[in-house]
Parts: structure tokens; sequence; C-alpha cells
């Protein structure tokens, strides 16, 4: 199937199988590696996107509903200098291994782009589908509310 999308501000055209999960074909068609797979099943947030503004486990979905779509990875974020949401997460330690990094890094983009002030819980509900098994979670807290000046 032939799909047109938008990725990281680059349009683009191509065709694509009509059961390709959309990890698979960011990572090994686009060769975009940022975006990892953790669990396969929507449960870890590794694999986090933005579509449309809104952040989504690329595991669950096809590479056809790109098409006449907007779709941000973690490449297009800091794409010549790192962006003040990962320098947040560097200043404040909220980064160990980094597997689980890009997820949260998007799922926290996904809200600041629409809530630049937000309150702890809402940090939490936007980190929600996100694991984590090196921070404990605190210090990406910490960082997002270094960022938002709470």
């Amino acid at each position: 199937m032939n799909i047109t999308f938008r990725l990281n501000g680059d349009e683009i055209t191509t065709d694509v199988k009509s059961n390709r999960r959309a990890l698979d074909f960011i990572r090994e068609d686009l060769g975009l590696a940022g975006t990892k797979e953790g669990c396969g099943e929507g449960e870890c947030g590794a694999c986090t996107i933005i579509v449309d503004g809104k952040a989504v486990n690329s595991c669950l979905m096809f590479a056809v509903e790109f098409d006449g779509k907007d779709v941000l990875t973690i490449e297009g974020i800091g794409k010549k200098e790192l962006d003040e949401i990962q320098k947040a997460f560097v200043d404040k330690n909220g980064i160990q291994c980094g597997f689980c990094t890009p997820g949260m890094i998007m799922s926290i983009k996904a809200l600041l782009d629409k809530n630049s002030e937000p309150d702890e819980e809402e940090i939490k509900t936007a980190l929600e589908g996100n694991l984590c098994r090196c921070t404990g979670y605190y210090k990406i807290i910490e960082a997002v509310k270094y960022l938002s000046g709470k």
C-alpha cells in the first residue's frame, strides 16, 4: 500500500505492507533505531512515538495508519542539539541505562505540547504507560518539574 505522511518534519511517500507494524517500519525500513521494542504488547512505552500530537505505542499500530498523519520519533527531537526535555533529563539524572528514555521523552513531549506547566499528577498520568527499571521515576518526574518551572 502506498502511504504519504510527515516524519520528523519531512514528507515521506513509500510503499508498505498492510500488516507491517509501525515499530518495525520505523526501525527496520526507515532505519530509525531510537524507538525501542520492549514488550511488543503496548505495556512498557519503550516504543512511544507521537502521531498527530498524541503519544502512541508504535508496537500496537500498523504503518499504513501513518497515511496523512504527522509522525514524530525521538530522532525528530533535538536534531542538531539536545532538546530542552533531553537536557532536563540529563541535568536531573533522569537517565540511567537509557533504554526507556526515548519513550519517556516522547510521552513528556506530548504532555508539554498540550500543557507547558503540568502538576505532578499530570506528569505521572502522562508517564503511566512507560516502564523504567532503573530510575524509580523520581528523577524523571523531577526533570519534568524542573523543565516546567514547578
